[in-house]
């Protein structure tokens, strides 16, 4: 797999200090360690799922971390697996306990949709995060008036109280970025992201603002790609998240409207990856970024 090109500063899989694991990484470390133990022994997933009183799509979607493991279905595979050591069991059954608690997201969940609660668990985990934005600044640099701004937009037939509580999960995320150890946050927006005025010039203003303060943190970096830039033909959000965990794979992340999608396959994540890095060696550099920034604040009324 293509290594993913690392601004200056950035954490490397090796070197880079671990994330607090929540339980969406767990759940998905625990998987990738029951799938090793099943191939370990070239056992398949049919053999798998009538140890446990299901079907193959029941063990894929637990070792893919889409699922959590119920206690009982662990202690059955692990016997399968020929995991007979108590200490090293309860070490499992440690594992899925934490998996299977509760993330801070969940207080959000009248508003969270389904789809978007995988991506703040591995978010929370990531020691790097890439985001390629053509819209919409991304959700970890807005301002809370920016984004009541744009989540009107995003829903415009709801009610002010959600779009408020939409607003306050996007505020939520970003601590992750003020906590002792964050992740590494490289993002490249389009040139039309910070010319398009959401709320207004005083909004925008502000957002333009907070942009530049946020990237004095030494592990923010910020690159606009002006309008030239050919690799920006992308066309699409993209979101690549690397864990200091080895356990975790990279992934990609693909937004849309309604739904999203996750990518982990090693040719998926080499071709997301080398846009990235197009993208990243074509935008302005983020002191020119930050140039930019200063010129269009001046233009503002």
């Amino acid at each position: 797999m293509s290594a993913m090109m690392q601004p200056s500063g950035a954490p490397s899989r090796g070197g880079a200090p671990e994330a607090p694991n929540g339980p969406t990484a767990l759940r998905i470390i625990l998987g990738v360690k029951l799938r090793r133990l099943r191939q370990a022994l070239d056992i398949s997933r049919e053999d798998a799922g009538r140890a446990i009183r299901g079907s193959h799509a029941k063990i894929t979607r637990l070792e893919r971390g889409q699922v959590g493991a119920k206690e009982r279905d662990l202690r059955d595979l692990l016997t399968l697996y020929g995991i007979h050591d108590p200490e090293e069991r309860e070490g499992f059954f440690d594992l899925a306990r934490q998996a299977n608690s509760p993330g801070w997201w969940y207080q959000y969940s009248d508003v969270l949709e389904d789809w978007f609660e995988l991506h703040l668990g591995l978010e929370d985990a990531a020691s790097l995060i890439r985001t390629y934005e053509v819209q919409f600044l991304p959700g970890l640099l807005q301002t809370e008036e920016y984004a009541h701004a744009v989540s009107r937009l995003g829903y415009p037939n709801t009610e002010p109280r959600k779009v408020a509580r939409i607003v306050d999960l996007r505020m939520a995320r970003q601590k992750l970025l003020h906590r002792s150890d964050p992740p590494h946050l490289w993002a490249v927006v389009d040139e039309a992201v910070v010319r398009r005025p959401f709320g207004g010039a005083e909004v925008m203003r502000a957002q333009l603002e907070h942009l530049l303060k946020i990237v004095r943190l030494p592990h923010v970096t910020l690159q606009v790609a002006p309008f030239e830039v050919t690799a920006a033909a992308a066309g699409t959000p993209v979101t690549l998240l690397r864990f200091a965990d080895p356990d975790l794979p990279d992934k990609v992340y693909l937004e849309h409207l309604t739904n999203a999608v996750y990518l982990d396959k090693p040719g998926e994540i080499d071709q997301y990856t080398l846009i990235m890095d197009r993208l990243c060696a074509e935008a302005f550099s983020p002191t020119e970024t930050v140039s930019f920034i200063e010129e269009l604040l001046e233009e503002l009324p």
